[in-house]
């Protein structure tokens, strides 16, 4: 198996299709994380569930980007990718934590766009901080 990932057609494929399972997989478990319904608020238009979700594609893809940057196995990219996605959440539930003075959910479900665009931002951020810890 190890010869035939060393095609870079095959890598490439590889690489891809496990990112867009994982990816899938993880916003499934955002769906069930956040009080409302993803999918459903962007078909209706609102941009600040479109920029938390998207912020949470964008932070998952950069932590498997670092990971494939290192060259590791499909295995081990996925457990960064697993790990990087965990503390993505992690990092949504201590942003909610820090604003106290309005739930964040409930912000971004009335389409609060500074809200959305700064869940964004942090996703980006702490995804660019994960993947720099990603080493051999």
């Amino acid at each position: 198996m190890d010869r035939l990932f060393q095609i870079d057609f095959v890598y490439t494929a590889a690489t891809f299709s496990v990112v867009v399972l994982a990816t899938i997989v993880f916003l499934t478990i955002f769906e069930t994380v956040t009080k409302y319904n993803n999918w459903e608020e962007i078909k209706n238009g609102n941009v600040s569930v479109a920029l938390a979700t998207g912020g949470k594609i964008f932070g998952v893809a950069n932590i498997f980007r670092f990971s494939i940057q290192h060259n590791d196995s499909l295995f081990t990219m996925l457990t960064w990718g697993f790990l990087g996605f965990g503390l993505l959440i992690f990092g949504y539930f201590v942003f909610e934590f820090l604003t106290p003075r309005f739930k964040v959910d409930e912000e971004i479900q009335k389409d609060n766009r500074a809200v959305g665009l700064l869940s964004f931002i942090i996703s980006l951020g702490l995804s660019f901080v994960i993947g720099a810890g990603i080493i051999k």
